[in-house]
């Protein structure tokens, strides 16, 4: 089933080996390894304002693959910048899913229980509820950190914050949140609109997220970002 999906922003799986204690997989190659990698390393690539928002788009597009156009629905369950692999010419491609099918008309959500990150969406890390807003929720957190160029689980502005997306809210209702951005030149407008995807998409109320199609489209700028102002309480509390 891997191995016959071919599309872009999704690694290609060539081949495995089960034989006694050999348990491979064999992937075509990606030059620059993963976007962790490029985005928190001492050592980092140059990533430019039109090159964040390319592999952005590129890993909602990947994701909408995985979750609408392949015969066989995919929830990947662990997005993070670990999980993205990046070409020579730094396209992302998804890596490592979890290969969790999803069959709508039979059930709305799988209960797995897995141990609560503040990578993965509260509902599925608590609870083990996994729909594919969890997968949702997970891009959300790493556009933030293409974004700010800084690790959610690792970046605390102050004692005041738990994280990157527990400041970025906070920027949110100030009034500022272009404060996250690295760079000194890129585009406000584009920036906005990132940010307000990226907090529409982790929203602790899965009912609020939008689809990962929707979030392809609103990064495009083919549709509006419906804006939610969410408290960064509600953030915390649900960890808490």
């Amino acid at each position: 089933m891997i191995s016959s999906l071919e599309r872009s922003n999704v690694v290609r799986l060539y081949g495995c080996c089960a034989e006694g204690d050999q348990l491979l997989l064999v992937y075509e190659y990606m030059e620059n390894n993963n976007l962790a990698l490029t985005l928190f390393e001492e050592v980092q690539l140059m990533l430019d304002w039109p090159m964040r928002l390319r592999i952005c788009i590129g890993i909602a597009k990947g994701l909408a693959f995985l979750h609408d156009d392949f015969p066989l629905r995919i929830v990947h369950r662990d997005i993070k910048a670990t999980n993205v692999l990046l070409e020579k010419d730094l396209s992302p491609n998804i890596s490592d899913f979890g290969l969790t099918s999803l069959d709508e008309e039979e059930k709305t959500h799988i209960s797995t229980r897995v141990a609560g990150t503040m990578i993965h969406a509260p509902e599925y890390a608590l609870w083990g509820y996994l729909t594919y807003k969890a997968d949702v929720y997970s891009f959300g957190v790493v556009a933030l950190e293409i974004f700010a160029r800084k690790n959610n689980m690792k970046y605390q502005a102050n004692e005041n914050f738990i994280c990157l997306l527990d400041w970025a809210l906070v920027l949110q209702q100030k009034g500022n949140p272009l404060e996250l951005v690295d760079l000194l030149e890129f585009d406000k407008e584009e920036a906005m609109r990132i940010l307000k995807v990226a907090l529409l998409c982790t929203n602790p109320s899965l009912a609020l997220r939008p689809t990962i199609s929707e979030v392809v489209s609103m990064l495009e700028g083919r549709t509006d970002v419906h804006e939610i102002i969410s408290e960064p309480s509600s953030y915390g509390d649900c960890w808490n």
